[in-house]
């Protein structure tokens, strides 16, 4: 009997520390929401800044392909954003390879930011053959496509220097982009 008595006793402190209560649940669920209060703002600025660097980057490399383009080909500044992409090798004046296709083909957006190439000034008169006409002059932009994946917008044109406009705003011309601050 006395060997079943202690097995009594083990039996009834095994029942005791079975499993948690209902207040350490609920105090590892607040400590858990807690920890996502402070997390998620972070999280949100950490995505919008790295989603500006990504806009700043992508001006910085449509500036670059346009430079790159108008000494390859003697045509001007390219035509189009699809001029400066392509998708068929060997390279050409009409789809230049420079450029990821997610930047080049149409809707032009990456990093939760709408590229846009717009020529500027006259077309170049006699382009090379089977070209489409360069232009002398052009503006590349980027826009946030919302305030929860950037609040800064992006231009450059043939200068080669990335403006900023910290409101996000559309920017139009070459007139409007300089007149903006610069990106240090």
């Amino acid at each position: 009997m006395v060997t079943l008595d202690k097995a009594d006793e083990h039996s009834e402190g095994r029942s005791r520390q079975r499993g948690f209560s209902l207040i350490e649940l609920l105090i590892v669920v607040a400590i858990i929401l807690i920890i996502a209060a402070i997390a998620i703002p972070n999280y949100l600025s950490a995505k919008i800044a790295a989603n500006q660097a990504a806009a700043a980057s992508g001006v910085r490399t449509i500036t670059s392909a346009s430079v790159v383009y108008s000494t390859t080909y003697g045509n001007g500044f390219a035509p189009t954003l699809a001029a400066l992409g392509g998708v068929a090798a060997p390279p050409t004046c009409n789809g230049a390879l420079l450029l990821d296709p997610l930047l080049s083909t149409a809707p032009n957006q990456k990093s939760g930011y709408l590229f846009s190439y717009l020529p500027q000034g006259a077309a170049i008169a006699n382009p090379p053959a089977g070209c489409a006409a360069g232009y002398m002059q052009y503006l590349v932009t980027a826009t946030p496509l919302g305030t929860s994946t950037g609040t800064n917008s992006y231009c450059s044109d043939e200068p080669g220097t990335i403006h900023f406009d910290s409101n996000g705003a559309a920017i139009a011309t070459p007139a409007a982009c300089e007149a903006l601050p610069v990106l240090q």
